[in-house]
């Protein structure tokens, strides 16, 4: 209120002139506003693992990167507290995944907390500790409706691989709904990040591909994580034994520790006899290959009883042998899958009853921004004695 009666009012625009309005004697002043400041998003940063070509003496690089924005209403961008790296993150550092491009933040597993939801998210809420499938699944393709999540027309494994993922201090998350899962409280994280993909992967790809069932013989060739993890879920069906079969005997004591009722080591090249001379020369109900060479595929076809089942696990770079001239008549059936996860929310109720225990595969631990050593370990996995890494971002 001025001294002579007369009402200002301060209105946002950029005038800075006065004007009457005789009708009420209202004195209208015009200010200039002060420059918004941008916004956090714009500018906000954070440290990630990028991929810098297979070529590149610098790769993998933990670099100072843009923090990951709300794209679409089904995004949610969650703070990564655990994750970890997974073979076929090997796999892209030596350039065998061309999908893979320069530039992309690696990593597919971890376990993290909701900082931000787009508009269509119903079934989480900011603050939320979720784990994060290896697999974006939209929910509503064709695909998805079949329960063949891998194949989402929309999703399927992309984290770490057509969009960032979560070796990174943030990850933005498509189809929250359908691709995160809310962890009960007391969780482990550890452990729960080893259900982002190698435990629904022996367990789907493996146990039930090769429908174990109760008294059978099962057979696993690899006795690294995945193998690992096949071995822990094949005993949810009681088989009578279980072999694991590898070249390194540290992670074959492991395996025996884990519930392997006979362990063998193929270095000298003779497992088919060794498996033929513990099963009574039958051969066994269920092979699981979890390598993915010709030489462990070839175990597999050779320690096969009549009417078994070989569940193939193993990524496959290099073309294998079907040998059905010894096969075309033994009643035997080869199964091939990529994990869909649809066998995740039991695990986690596995978890927190306390039947699951995969938490005991990790090996060494690391902070998040110690991701390169954390690779290096990994990536000489029979030096150090390592199954999995944790990567923990405080």
């Amino acid at each position: 209120m001025a001294d002579d009666g007369h009402l200002f009012l301060k209105l946002p625009c950029n005038w800075r002139r006065a004007c009457w309005l005789p009708a009420c004697r209202i004195h209208v002043m015009t200010t200039v506003p002060q420059e918004t400041a941008p916004s956090e998003s714009k500018t906000a940063t954070m440290h990630a693992l990028i991929y810098r070509g297979a070529s590149n003496i610098n790769n993998p690089a933990w670099e100072l990167h843009k923090r990951p924005e709300i794209q679409d209403a089904t995004d949610a961008i969650v703070r990564i507290t655990t994750s970890t790296i997974c073979g076929t993150d090997l796999h892209i550092l030596k350039g065998d995944v061309p999908s893979v491009t320069e530039g992309r933040i690696l990593g597919h597993e971890g376990v993290g907390v909701i900082e931000e939801l787009g508009a269509a998210v119903s079934a989480f809420h900011k603050g939320d500790k979720v784990l994060i499938s290896c697999i974006t699944s939209c929910g509503k393709c064709d695909f998805c409706r079949r329960q063949m999540f891998s194949h989402c027309r929309n999703g399927g494994w992309i984290l770490g691989n057509t969009i960032d993922g979560t070796q990174a201090e943030y990850v933005r998350i498509p189809y929250a709904d359908t691709s995160l899962y809310a962890l009960p409280v007391g969780i482990e994280e550890e452990a729960a990040a080893m259900l982002s993909d190698i435990l629904p992967t022996g367990f789907e790809c493996g146990v039930l591909n090769g429908q174990v069932k109760p008294g059978d013989t099962v057979a696993i060739v690899g006795a690294g994580p995945v193998g690992l993890a096949a071995l822990m879920t094949a005993q949810f069906y009681s088989p009578a034994a279980i072999i694991c079969i590898d070249v390194d005997d540290n992670r074959l004591a492991v395996a025996k520790s884990m519930g392997a009722t006979a362990v063998i080591n193929s270095k000298d090249g003779n497992a088919i006899d060794q498996v033929r001379e513990l099963t009574k020369g039958e051969g066994v109900d269920v092979a699981m290959e979890a390598v993915g060479l010709p030489e462990t595929f070839d175990i597999c076809q050779g320690i096969l009883a009549p009417g078994g089942h070989l569940a193939n696990i193993g990524v496959h770079g290099k073309p294998v042998i079907l040998h059905l001239e010894r096969l075309w008549d033994q009643n035997a059936t080869l199964t091939t899958r990529l994990v869909d996860t649809v066998t995740t929310p039991m695990l986690i109720k596995a978890l927190e009853a306390g039947t699951l225990d995969p938490g005991k595969m990790v090996t060494h631990r690391f902070k998040l921004g110690d991701i390169v050593k954390a690779y290096d370990t990994f990536g000489n996995a029979a030096a150090h004695g390592a199954l999995k890494v944790a990567l923990k971002n405080n």
